[in-house]
């Protein structure tokens, strides 16, 4: 009795991490129309609404924070190289997918950064393990890479320029083993630091860590309502509620598992391409989210199973 009392609460912790993450790729899904329709609207680089993101989130948390900051500054000075490494991590790898998408295109950008991470960091829990995947584990892999690739190669644009498809590639490597590197160290540090104070010092970096870059591409926006309007959804909700969720899944849900579940991002923004800017929706669009959804709901039937492998 005692043992099934133990494993109740195990696994609604897990399942309710799963969820936050869920909401989470849900989330990051409304980045790529806000940043199309930021783009069009202010001519922008990439970089700088990358920037704008993390400093905006940064800015609205140190004031929600304001009677803390001496504690966020404590946890900092007491953990201050994986803090440090998450929030430039955070700044790094989207700088790197930003590149990538300029010059290789975002297929190139978005199957091999995002399709990696999960690999990556799948194949580095089984080293740290000293086992195999399961086949749930491995099934799971599969069925949402797979989807990944059939939902970013359909809604390329064709004919896209790849002025430097070799350099893309290697950004997009780079995102990718980023991103997975940064989602495992967050997730050790996230099991002894409060999700909001995370996000705070992540942002914060990471914002300085995009700033150079920034400042010399341009940073001036025109201020109008609509523009206003994008720049807090990117800030807020894409970065400062969507990275505190994160953060929070974390705690319950391994780094593989949390990469899987954030591959809802482009199934959503392709939803949102079709339902907001009336773009087609590609038959291997809709197998591809049957995957990746496919997936998603593998990891709800049996959370510990999908956790342990």
């Amino acid at each position: 009795m005692s043992t099934t009392r133990t494993l109740l609460p195990a696994a609604s912790a897990a399942r309710s991490g799963l969820i936050q993450i869920t909401v989470t790729g849900v989330l990051w899904g409304t980045t790529g129309v806000a940043v199309q329709l930021l783009r069009e609207g202010t001519g922008l680089s990439p970089v700088s609404i990358g920037f704008h993101r993390l400093a905006i989130a940064a800015l609205v948390l140190l004031a929600c924070a304001a009677g803390r900051l001496r504690a966020i500054a404590a946890t900092l000075r007491a953990a201050p190289v994986p803090l440090l490494l998450t929030g430039i991590g955070l700044g790094l790898y989207q700088a790197l997918y930003f590149a990538a998408v300029a010059w290789a295109g975002v297929s190139v950008a978005t199957i091999v950064s995002l399709g990696l991470a999960p690999v990556l960091a799948a194949a580095w829990e089984s080293v740290h393990a000293r086992r195999l995947p399961g086949p749930l584990r491995l099934g799971t892999l599969v069925a949402a890479v797979a989807g990944l690739v059939l939902i970013t190669a359909a809604t390329e644009q064709p004919g896209a320029a790849a002025p430097a498809p070799l350099l893309g590639l290697l950004a997009a490597v780079g995102s990718g083993l980023g991103y997975a590197v940064t989602t495992l160290i967050s997730r050790q540090v996230s099991q002894h630091t409060a999700p909001m104070t995370l996000t705070t010092i992540s942002t914060v970096v990471g914002a300085l860590t995009l700033a150079p870059s920034a400042l010399v591409a341009g940073i001036s926006v025109p201020v109008r309502l609509d523009t206003v309007a994008l720049l807090l959804h990117l800030g807020v909700v894409t970065t400062a509620v969507a990275y505190a969720l994160f953060y929070a899944g974390l705690r319950t849900t391994p780094g593989s598992v949390a990469a899987v579940l954030t591959l809802l991002e482009p199934l959503t923004a392709a939803a949102l391409a079709v339902a907001l800017l009336h773009e087609p929706l590609p038959r291997p669009v809709i197998v591809g989210g049957v995957l990746l959804l496919t997936a998603v709901a593998a990891t709800y039937v049996a959370p510990e199973r999908a956790n342990t492998g």
